[in-house]
């Protein structure tokens, strides 16, 4: 827990440490961020994510043994449905570089 909370206030701060450059400039010019800032937001937020669901499914499997294989097909639906969006949205920030 004390590692989330580490990182909720790393990422914040490392995006404002980059802006402060950005709101010196001349007035007319346009702030644009690379698209890979979103991608590592993305993934890191899709490990978590994912971290969440394996943690719960084995404390819920170690409750009630006889469940473990309905918990164990659910989690890996779940694991795939983040994986998922998080290559869509990965695949967005690269489209994103691109263009």
């Amino acid at each position: 827990m004390n590692r989330i909370v580490k990182m909720c206030f790393l990422v914040p701060g490392a995006v404002l440490a980059l802006v402060a450059p950005a709101m010196a400039q001349e007035a007319g010019t346009s702030i644009s961020f690379s698209p890979s800032i979103g991608a590592g937001v993305i993934m890191l937020g899709a490990g978590l994510g994912i971290a969440k669901i394996g943690a719960a499914a084995v404390e819920s499997m170690a409750r009630q043994p006889e469940a473990s294989g309905d918990i164990r097909g659910g989690m890996i639906l779940a694991a795939a449905l983040i994986e998922g969006a998080t290559f869509f949205a990965l695949l967005v920030c690269l489209l994103a570089t691109i263009l």
